[in-house]
């Protein structure tokens, strides 16, 4: 890097003895003296300027530069000024995850982030700044789980400006800047009584939607998308391979959360819930586009649709017909004449799915099928969602070892354990 400081209070001319002599500028005196310049490697020139007697710093931010350069790790001093929503704006619109997520990521950026942070130049980010934004997420009072969902935007954001060379460091991960914590509050599966009043108080029409969702674990929008023909009733099994998702106001077939298809095992009772109810209510064909209101149609023969035989709308759903039940059955309080019902976003319809985890969990299923079961994509989430709903394993570890020390069937050789193929191993 060919660098060079000019001073623009004095400048070089010939005498007239022909030597070279100092003389002042028409600036001499005013505005910054030293101007630094160097060519990056894009080939254009950048520049800083330094006051006077400041000579040094001008010569150290050189050295720093030539240094960066030779280590791969330059950043275009002029690349960090373009402030925080350009650069978020720019970076939505290059994510190529669905539409839906990209319009929640959009809503968190306009109503929780944009107002705060969005002005600012991205190379002026101090982790002080990501400290008092988080206290202005937490004093407004958003669920810890949102407010984690929102930093996680905020993050991924800084650390594609590190990997494009807008900044240095990602200043959400500096030691002083702590993620919001994960909401310690344990979740309180329904108990069966429940879960059996609110499928009483439902419409007949809806009762089995409670069936597929404490008997088999499918989110609401994969019972609303569920067909026939994915219920496989002699296999016993269930294959979920689709959903009925909100994109931009427009109802839409899309594959499950995540992506992962899945099998699902179909108990007989639900089995036998579906049969009755395909006998009352016959399945509709249904044709949406896939993906998103402009993509492909699909047709699928739904086993749950609306009174206007069309897709079940969720928010018509949830409004309607679920909280209503939810009053019915003595879950929530009903709503005074006017007003809305109470927040009860612990009784929606996804307490079906940790009921039916706590079933499965308390007759001993291991985490990693239950994971399977539900589509997560990570059994460790399935385990720090449900882990203290599993069984106290100290009884099951007192008659395993008292079986042992108690006439237990002794050979000589000790307890054997993992075999498989009749070896030991």
């Amino acid at each position: 890097m060919a660098g060079h400081i000019q001073d623009r209070w004095y400048k070089t001319e010939t005498g007239p003895d022909g030597k070279s002599v100092r003389v002042k500028t028409a600036r001499y005196g005013s505005g910054l003296r030293y101007r630094a310049r160097y060519v990056s490697p894009s080939g254009a020139e950048k520049s800083r300027s330094f006051p006077d007697k400041q000579r040094r710093l001008a010569e150290a931010w050189l050295t720093q530069m030539a240094a960066d350069m030779s280590r791969g790790q330059y950043i275009d001093p002029d690349a960090g000024k373009v402030t925080f929503q350009d650069y978020a704006t720019t970076w939505l619109a290059s994510q190529t995850t669905d539409m839906s997520t990209i319009d929640a990521i959009d809503q968190r950026f306009r109503l929780h982030i944009f107002p705060h942070i969005g002005h600012r130049p991205m190379s002026a980010f101090l982790p002080a700044h990501i400290r008092a934004w988080g206290r202005v997420l937490q004093d407004a009072g958003l669920a810890t789980s949102y407010q984690r969902v929102i930093f996680a935007n905020v993050s991924a954001v800084f650390g594609a400006a590190v990997d494009d060379g807008i900044i240095h460091r990602n200043p959400c991960r500096a030691g002083s800047v702590r993620p919001p914590r994960r909401d310690v509050r344990k979740l309180k599966p329904w108990p069966q009584e429940r879960v059996l009043a609110v499928r009483e108080a439902l419409p007949v029409p809806y009762r089995k939607v409670v069936d597929v969702g404490a008997g088999c674990g499918l989110r609401q929008g994969e019972i609303f998308g569920l067909a026939v023909d994915e219920v496989d009733f002699p296999g016993g099994v269930v294959h979920v391979v689709r959903q009925v998702k909100m994109v931009r106001a427009k109802l839409v077939f899309a594959p499950p959360k995540g992506g992962k298809l899945r099998d699902v095992p179909l108990p007989d009772s639900v089995a036998f819930a579906l049969a009755e109810h395909i006998t009352q209510r016959p399945p509709i064909s249904v044709t949406l586009p896939w993906k998103t209101p402009d993509g492909p149609p699909v047709t699928a023969s739904l086993l749950f649709y609306s009174r206007e035989r069309k897709t079940v709308n969720r928010n018509f759903f949830n409004m309607r017909v679920w909280k209503p039940a939810l009053v019915a059955a003595g879950v929530i309080p009903p709503r005074e004449p006017g007003e809305r019902f109470t927040q009860s976003r612990e009784h929606g319809m996804h307490a079906l799915r940790h009921f039916y985890a706590s079933v499965l969990l308390d007759a001993g299923e291991n985490v990693k099928a239950l994971s399977e079961y539900l589509g997560h994509g990570d059994p460790g989430f399935t385990l720090r969602t449900y882990t203290h709903l599993m069984p106290n394993s100290q009884a099951r570890a007192r008659r395993a070892v008292d079986g042992v020390f108690r006439g237990g069937g002794d050979t000589g050789d000790g307890p054997q354990t993992a075999q498989e193929d009749g070896k030991s191993s």
